[in-house]
């Protein structure tokens, strides 16, 4: 079999194939779905965490100093993520991606993304300056939250495989993260009427501001600046 025909009889497959979907409350593992037409369907909160002015950072700093920052942000990310009840399913260059499931996916996720705040101005930071002491350089990060169900499946080829979360809050929570850092957390008003007052309150005071989204399709969205101390 050549490769044309090869990919010629899978496409044909894929798209002719009925889909075998079961619906589950946990976020499973590669080797629960087949890579067939087969997934799973989840009600989640996906977060995703992205560094700013990456692209500037290593045309300015250099590929040793990016990769540091990188590498920091990323491990502070990923143990906050784990630490509030998150799943990290990707990392993608600079960022990472997570899925929350549960009663209070909204509210881990949105705390885990004022955690991060706080953890890269008071430790990422922090630990950056004192060893660079000539640089001045500040780590600069977006989190996206949005909540939907989502559409959980297996591609790729034998070997190498892995699973693509499908459905809307994957999409929003990228393209949240990629809006100005200005302000550091952006939720959807999906999320913002999910959210517990810990993760809505601060002595009283609303953490979060409403905005048009603007440079999407004008929908409310809400953005905070807010911090979360960790001990």
């Amino acid at each position: 079999m050549t490769l044309k025909t090869d990919l010629e009889t899978e496409c044909a497959k894929i798209f002719s194939s009925p889909w075998e979907k079961t619906d589950g409350t946990v976020v499973p593992n590669t080797e629960d779905l087949k890579l067939s037409n087969h997934g799973r369907n989840l009600d989640v909160a996906v977060l995703y965490a992205d560094l700013a002015d990456s692209t500037v950072m290593v045309d300015s700093c250099g590929a040793d100093f990016a990769a540091e920052v990188y590498k920091t942000f990323l491990y502070c990310a990923a143990r906050i993520i784990r630490s509030n009840g998150g799943e990290i399913t990707a990392y993608d260059g600079d960022r990472v991606m997570a899925v929350f499931v549960g009663d209070r996916k909204c509210s881990n996720a949105a705390r885990t993304a004022l955690e991060i705040k706080w953890v890269v101005k008071n430790i990422v930071q922090v630990k950056m300056d004192a060893v660079y002491t000539t640089k001045k350089f500040i780590v600069k990060h977006v989190c996206g939250i949005d909540t939907t169900k989502v559409l959980v499946a297996r591609t790729g080829i034998r070997g190498t495989n892995d699973l693509v979360w499908v459905g809307r809050s994957a999409n929003y929570a990228a393209k949240l993260s990629a809006l100005p850092h200005s302000v550091s957390t952006y939720v959807t008003a999906e999320v913002y009427k999910k959210l517990d007052d810990q993760s809505k309150l601060s002595s009283g005071t609303d953490m979060w501001t409403m905005y048009k989204w603007t440079e999407f399709d004008g929908r409310i969205i809400y953005g905070s600046n807010y911090t979360w101390a960790i001990a």
